[in-house]
């Protein structure tokens, strides 16, 4: 079981000789068989336990082979931390941020220090789900999902050019069909991420220990597990039915996929 089972997380790799001189030589030394999901999991709960503070330092990261080359996906903590501190700063009264803030100046500070290297995280997380838009970015023949020592996995990995085009084309659709509106946004916001990354990348998403949760919820609905998983599949019947304006093939493509997840998001409020 992974340390923080209710995590799915959405990866860009880039390839390792994108990256500086001393990151590449720490990195190319870093052991591939390494489980690195478990060491970050364990590490940001460490800092849950004892607070780090949002200082820069050395960062671990995940490392894969493709293709006789390194790829890598630095875990990008401290550029996380301040995304998650921003979007928290934005959902409180002004009135209420210097009860949790005691510095306001730290993460200006932080940017300073940043410099304008790693501004950006090579990782999004979202947790009890799995937003659709991430399952436009693949195709079913890129899923790879199975069993291991931490239960049930599923991973799909594509090329970063594919993905870019395939969150264009979903957003040519959903804006034809909705105009503008935050699904729209949402798809410009994803667009827009994958656009500041190296050409060459690999995007992968992993369930994580979601893996577990959905396929036990579709065991409770006598389906075979894993194996009947139709998410990509799904979210693809939804965008050809919006982009052929065709609204009950996009509300069944759609409704399979939400009754599947929201499945796997209730489990939270039973633990």
């Amino acid at each position: 079981m992974l340390p923080t089972p209710y995590v799915a997380s959405l990866r860009i790799y880039e390839p390792l000789e994108t990256f500086e001189e001393s990151d590449r030589r720490r990195w190319s030394e870093l052991d591939i068989e390494f489980d690195t999901r478990k060491e970050e999991q364990i590490d940001s709960l460490k800092r849950l336990i004892h607070s780090k503070g949002l200082e820069v330092a050395h960062d671990g990261a995940h490392i894969i082979d493709y293709k006789g080359s390194r790829y890598v996906a630095p875990w990008s903590t401290t550029q996380r931390c301040r995304a998650a501190l921003n979007e928290f700063k934005s959902s409180l009264p002004s009135s209420v941020i210097p009860m949790f803030f005691s510095d306001s100046q730290e993460i200006e500070e932080l940017d300073s220090e940043l410099g304008n290297s790693f501004r950006f995280a090579h990782v999004l997380t979202e947790t009890w789900m799995i937003p659709p838009r991430w399952f436009a970015l693949f195709t079913p023949e890129e899923r790879l999902r199975g069993h291991n020592s931490d239960g049930a996995f599923t991973l799909m990995r594509t090329q970063i050019t594919l993905a870019k085009q395939r969150c264009m084309r979903t957003h040519v659709s959903v804006r034809k069909a909705f105009g503008p509106g935050p699904v729209e946004a949402e798809l410009v916001q994803l667009l827009n991420w994958l656009s500041i990354f190296d050409p060459q990348s690999l995007v992968e998403c992993d369930y994580g220990g979601l893996a577990n949760y959905l396929e036990h919820s579709l065991k409770i609905e006598e389906e075979s597990g894993l194996e009947a998983d139709t998410s990509i599949e799904d979210v693809h019947a939804s965008i050809e039915g919006l982009a052929n304006g065709d609204g009950v093939q996009a509300g069944h493509g759609y409704e399979r996929l939400v009754s599947r997840w929201r499945r796997v998001a209730a489990f939270e409020q039973a633990m």
